[in-house]
């Protein structure tokens, strides 16, 4: 999988005002606690997560990817009616028909000319969202796409906490509910385009990248609608395991695409889980994390949103430069790898 002409133009993220601490979520878990002995300080001693964020109560996703595009777009040189382009990419979506990606759309001001879909696949849709439109761009159906991902949290850790308090749960029976807790809201948007549509100078390059699918694991970690809301049950030590046990078997196939080693990337990204995850993705496939950064301490998990949010929060930061080599370690459940190699 190789890229020839393909560009990120601009990248943005939006992120909620509403902050929610693992204190003020184990407050609110006191009955439950105080029931079956549990000691305060375990989420955030078990995942790292100091906080995460949420919109507010009623926002649909494609408010949420809405105000990511407008961010994007007020970044870009382009102009809306040269998007061709526009894919919805996150989990949370407003209904199962129309495509999210409509409504998104509509309250961005795209013109009609540009062709729409909604494109999931768990916490990878906005990485696959990158290689569908390069693919389209290499191909010359396209020239110009618009890649939007808006993660709602809150109706799944709402719902989740009401299950928690009012179900006759034991210690045993709340461990599949307890990932739905380090889930947290944003949005993130990119603007992908061909090289020859920009100016002179250094660009942000899409390389190339390599996937893997293990879809054995495909029941440790399943959400479905329910109610007004979404429930999901995660067998989180087992996700873990298999997650990072993919990942090992992609790197050589990554490498291999891209002609980079291990030592090659000045920064790594992956998807944001946890301290635990981090720590376990590094050590096994035996890469550096001095060059990793990561946002889940502020952010939680929020899906698809995750990876490319860290990626335009490192470049605001200057932990990616110009001219940098950056992998993108994607994971997500099902299961699925998917890694990228972008020159910023």
């Amino acid at each position: 999988m190789r890229f020839r002409h393909v560009c990120i133009e601009s990248l943005a993220a939006v992120l909620p005002d509403e902050v929610w601490t693992s204190a003020a979520i184990e407050a609110r878990l006191q009955p439950l606690y105080d029931r079956l002995k549990l000691p305060a300080g375990r989420l955030e001693l078990m995942t790292g997560i100091k906080e995460r964020r949420m919109w507010p109560a009623g926002t649909r996703p494609s408010d949420a990817s809405a105000k990511a595009g407008q961010a994007v777009l007020a970044r870009s040189a382009f102009k809306p009616e040269q998007i061709e382009a526009f894919v919805h990419c996150a989990v949370s979506r407003d209904m199962l028909e129309p495509a999210t990606a409509s409504f998104a759309h509509h309250k961005i001001g795209l013109g009609p000319h540009t062709q729409i879909f909604d494109l999931s696949n768990a916490c990878l849709g906005f990485l696959n969202g990158l290689v569908t439109l390069g693919a389209m761009i290499d191909a010359g159906h396209i020239r110009c796409g618009l890649l939007v991902a808006g993660e709602n949290g809150r109706p799944l850790v709402e719902q989740t906490l009401q299950h928690l308090l009012t179900a006759p749960l034991n210690r045993n029976e709340i461990k599949p509910f307890f990932a739905n807790l380090t889930i947290g809201s944003g949005a993130v948007a990119a603007i992908v385009c061909h090289e020859d549509m920009l100016p002179p100078g250094p660009k942000h390059r899409l390389l190339g990248g390599a996937f893997l699918s293990a879809t054995r694991h495909s029941e440790l970690c399943q959400g479905d609608t329910a109610g007004e809301g979404l429930a999901m049950e995660t067998d989180s030590e087992q996700l873990l395991l298999a997650g990072v046990e993919v990942a090992l078997q992609t790197w050589p196939r990554f490498e291999e695409e891209t002609g980079w080693t291990r030592a090659t990337p000045d920064r790594f990204i992956c998807h944001q889980v946890g301290s635990t995850h981090r720590r376990k993705l590094y050590e096994t496939v035996g890469l550096d994390l001095a060059k990793d950064f990561s946002t889940f301490e502020t952010l939680g998990n929020t899906g698809s949103v995750a990876l490319p949010a860290t990626l335009a929060r490192a470049v605001e930061q200057g932990a990616v430069k110009s001219g940098d080599k950056v992998a993108l370690l994607g994971i997500g459940s099902g299961i699925n790898s998917l890694m990228l190699a972008v020159e910023w």
